[in-house]
């Protein structure tokens, strides 16, 4: 595959947003060994870019996958060790939906030397990316905020119980970021109302672990949001625009909050 599989689109702020999962772009090899489910790309964080459109304003540097997560799962370990043992989830490639169903045709199912093939090629690259935007953000501002955005189906009885907070704030139990960055996002959730958590069932993927270094000067949060705030959860997965609205002026003050948290931590060096 030649074209590009990441995008970016460079800021001025301290802040990055993290897309890895909107990306709906299917190589010509997994295409034809995925079945209609995995075809239909299901789990896609559907419409985080256009949920997250008002923060330009804020001026933040996008990186964005264009690939499925069906093909690679860029939030995943590389080495393909579980984030979360013991429960549920699914792998560097996935082979079934979050539902457990079958994604590919059977005996189809990428081998260790395709999954390795697709770890250098679209994995990797993607980390690359990220880590030179992180590399020079701190450099123009002695810091860098990461934040990766996340949104799943409210209710997968296969990972988790019952219906999901709508504001799931992931910093691998406070080792991905600054207390400070923490708790202004977790404040800004609460005062929208009680359907927020802090490191519940979602703590922050291999992006948020991986590159969150707050002792380097990289803070990252992970937000994974119930999708009934933006949109609805059955296919054609449509965008609600009403529903958006205040999910929007909730993330606004999130991303605002984070911003701050940053410049009172850092004294505003730039």
């Amino acid at each position: 595959m030649t074209a590009p599989i990441v995008d970016i689109r460079r800021g001025d702020s301290p802040l990055i947003l993290s897309m890895p999962h909107v990306g709906t772009e299917l190589t010509p090899d997994a295409a034809a060994r995925l079945n209609p489910t995995g075809l239909a790309l299901g789990d896609t964080d559907w419409w985080i870019d256009r949920l997250y459109d008002f923060a330009d304003d804020l001026s933040p540097t996008v990186v964005r996958a264009r690939l499925s997560r069906y093909v690679i799962d860029v939030n995943r370990d590389p080495s393909g060790a579980s984030l979360y043992p013991g429960q549920a989830t699914t792998e560097l490639c996935p082979t079934t939906t979050f539902d457990g169903e079958p994604l590919y045709e059977p005996g189809r199912e990428p081998d260790p030397a395709e999954i390795d093939r697709r770890r250098t090629a679209f994995h990797a690259p993607y980390h690359a990316a990220l880590a030179g935007e992180i590399a020079r953000v701190r450099a123009r501002h002695g810091y860098a905020l990461l934040y990766d955005c996340h949104s799943i189906r409210s209710v997968i009885p296969r990972l988790f119980e019952g219906r999901l907070p709508t504001f799931n704030i992931g910093t691998n139990s406070g080792a991905s970021c600054a207390a400070e960055i923490e708790s202004a996002v977790v404040a800004a959730c609460a005062a929208a109302g009680p359907d927020h958590v802090l490191n519940g069932r979602f703590k922050g993927g291999f992006i948020t672990r991986h590159h969150g270094r707050p002792d380097a000067d990289v803070h990252a949060v992970q937000m994974e949001l119930a999708q009934r705030a933006y949109m609805l959860e059955t296919p054609p997965w449509t965008y609600d625009a009403a529903a958006a609205a205040p999910t929007r002026a909730v993330l606004r003050e999130v991303l605002a909050a984070m911003l701050a948290a940053g410049a009172r931590l850092y004294g505003g060096q730039r």
